[in-house]
């Protein structure tokens, strides 16, 4: 006799009730809740370590460049409705004259509620932390839910994006997600959502038409094959969109806005008198293997997922300022997560490889990559959270800033580095020499090797007509006012 047959409705071989359908789902929903959370979970320690080291660098008065202090004049303007000028750049600069990057315009309203440096660097820090759920998500899809997370903290923690975090603030910080999430669609074949996440990169600033591009030409890898051939007809068209909006905003839109009718940055791939010269080799096969080295153990080469890389990799070494050659400041950032999702692509196509070698590399490289990218954190910037001295701000820090405040609001200043951060949010700033005959009510600058009487002499040498005298000084720093 069928004994099964003969158990009550609803019961076990032991008589114990058995579980419903509806039972059985919402187990296997909980077990799968965690791994979905994943992505979201590291993006929010992201968030976190990466807001900490921007916000402790701005207490310290560790700015890098004038870039926060260009953006914020921007920015600032865009949430008052006004032409995103930025005198910093030069007295009525429209910043749309140096880079096309209107999509800072999205950062208006917050700035509006928020206003400050600080909100800047904070809603960097959230776009930087938020492009790492596309590649933990796609990568936990593809590979599986450990070598999705092993892939999500190395690409959290890669260098250049923490190098990018360090750096103040930089437009780059729309692309990395915008990238990310164009990238994750492009692997799960959602072809029209990567298409329209890549088309607003044009926005983002003028060289990422040709990334667009590129992304466009890595579709119609993917799909001529498969003989899609609707997709791969709107993935040419965006091939050249990306072309055509890049040779609109360097043609067109820039020295339209640009006092001098032209793109200022022609000359950084020329022979401009303060170039360098070529990039020597050497420069340039060190950035190339910590770009793919360290990242993926050089297997996104095996992926055309990287043909997306190379339109920003091609305009660094093709031009003549070495700031561009390495692997400092923000440049490599918007390069982490095609290399990084060209790795997941990279893995799901060879660990499962005829090649004994190969399928047992492919396997363990993303616990590898993300050793190396935690063991490199301890030269990184990300190593300054675990330093105690990151959290506090130093008594000469707020003697500078007690002297800062003495300026009055509205007031134009001439400044340096140093100050500039301190001064955006409530002055008319100006570089300092570059105010093209504009005589600045204040001159405050960061020059610890002067004294006071060299400063107001620097003064006198800057603006001939007028007359500066004595306002303040403390740690290096030194303000004069025009009498």
């Amino acid at each position: 006799m069928d004994t099964a047959a003969a158990l009550p409705p609803g019961t076990t071989s032991d008589g114990a009730p058995a579980a419903t359908g509806r039972a059985r789902l919402l187990t296997r929903a909980k077990g799968l809740r965690g791994p979905r959370r994943d992505p979201y979970w590291l993006a929010l320690v992201l968030f976190v370590l990466y807001t900490t080291l921007s916000v402790t660098r701005y207490r310290r008065m560790a700015t890098m460049s004038w870039d926060l202090g260009i953006f914020e004049q921007a920015i600032r303007a865009y949430a008052h409705f006004q032409e995103p000028i930025a005198d910093l750049k030069g007295p009525g600069a429209n910043i749309l004259g140096d880079h096309f990057s209107p999509v800072t315009a999205l950062l208006g309203p917050v700035y509006r509620v928020f206003p400050g440096p600080v909100t800047l660097l904070v809603a960097q820090a959230a776009l930087f932390a938020l492009s790492a759920v596309p590649v933990t998500r796609v990568a936990a899809r593809l590979l599986g839910r450990g070598r999705g997370l092993a892939i999500g903290i190395a690409y959290g923690a890669s260098w250049g994006v923490q190098r990018a975090v360090d750096f103040d603030f930089h437009e780059i910080c729309f692309a990395v997600p915008l990238l990310a999430f164009c990238l994750e669609a492009v692997l799960r074949e959602r072809w029209y959502a990567a298409m329209l996440w890549a088309a607003p990169l044009v926005l983002v600033k003028e060289d990422m038409g040709a990334t667009v591009a590129a992304i466009g030409a890595v579709i119609v890898i993917r799909t001529w094959r498969t003989h899609e051939q609707r997709i791969t007809s709107y993935a040419i068209a965006l091939m050249v969109f990306g072309v055509v909006a890049s040779a609109i905003a360097l043609g067109v839109i820039i020295p339209g806005f640009n006092g001098t009718g032209s793109y200022d940055y022609w000359e950084k791939v020329g022979g401009g008198a303060e170039q360098t010269g070529s990039i020597p080799f050497g420069t340039a096969l060190r950035t190339l293997l910590w770009i793919l080295l360290p990242t993926t153990g050089l297997l996104a080469l095996r992926s055309p997922l990287l043909l997306v890389a190379a339109p920003t990799i091609g305009w660094r070494f093709l031009s003549h300022d070495d700031h561009y050659w390495g692997t400092d400041w923000h440049y490599s950032a918007v390069l982490m997560p095609v290399v990084f999702l060209a790795l997941v692509d990279a893995v799901h196509r060879t660990r499962d490889s005829r090649r004994a070698w190969l399928a047992a590399y492919s396997r363990q490289l993303p616990a590898a990559v993300a050793g190396a990218a935690l063991a490199l954190s301890s030269s990184m910037p990300l190593y300054e959270l675990t330093r105690e001295a990151t959290y506090r701000k130093p008594p000469e820090v707020v003697a500078v800033e007690r002297l800062l405040d003495r300026i009055p609001d509205g007031a134009s200043v001439e400044a340096n580095v140093g100050p500039i951060a301190r001064l955006t949010d409530r002055c008319r700033v100006l570089w300092v020499g570059a105010t093209h005959g504009v005589e600045p009510d204040y001159i405050a600058v960061q020059e610890p090797e002067r004294s006071m009487s060299e400063v107001v002499a620097y003064a006198r040498q800057l603006h001939p007509g007028a007359t500066y005298e004595p306002y303040g000084s403390s740690s290096g720093y030194f303000v004069v006012k025009r009498r």
